[in-house]
């Protein structure tokens, strides 16, 4: 498996509408994506949600890293270049990735927790396995991920939500358009 993420920030004064058709016209072209866990298309809208630019992303989990390969060497990223540039793509390990009894995202959080030099990373990962078992339990989770970030040592979580977005301190809360998940259902 592989977490990644990509971002395109956008002028103060670009037409959020349109990212928002975007999502609605290439959305459902990755609902039966084959290694794919899900593609959340995301944004931040300047003003909303603690927003402070406006920002479009997109959130990945992929299953099979051959299928992974094959996109970001492939057409469909290609269009992506062609659009907004070809983008810094963050790229993790994930640790753990468990599916919630909601089906439908409106919301996607990101949290981040440095790792200590001298922390004990068995203990870190076993209290993020707990805690994500515990995220996954509530009624309005559709999937949580949490990942390894080697390079910069730090664990990144993602908690996608049915429940609508609420800007809260220590996470970054993004607008879900639309999530594919073709492979949500195989998660623990």
């Amino acid at each position: 498996m592989l977490a990644k993420q990509y971002s395109h920030r956008l002028p103060s004064t670009y037409d959020m509408g349109i990212i928002r058709e975007r999502a609605t016209r290439r959305g459902p072209l990755w609902d039966a994506t084959e290694g794919l866990g899900f593609k959340a298309f995301v944004v931040r809208e300047r003003g909303h949600y603690g927003a402070t630019a406006n920002v479009y992303s997109a959130v990945y989990l992929w299953l099979d890293a051959e299928q992974t390969a094959d996109f970001f060497m492939g057409s469909r990223f290609q269009n992506v270049i062609d659009d907004f540039g070809r983008p810094d793509v963050e790229t993790w390990l994930p640790l753990d990735a468990r599916k919630g009894p909601a089906q439908r995202a409106l919301a996607l959080y990101r949290e981040e927790q440095p790792i200590g030099e001298q922390d004990n990373r068995a203990e870190l990962r076993a209290a993020l396995i707990e805690q994500n078992r515990r995220i996954a339990e509530q009624d309005d989770t559709v999937a949580v991920v949490s990942a390894l970030d080697v390079a910069n040592w730090k664990l990144i979580r993602f908690t996608l939500s049915s429940s609508p977005p609420v800007a809260t301190a220590g996470r970054t809360v993004y607008e879900v358009l639309h999530l594919a998940r073709p492979g949500v259902a195989s998660l623990k």
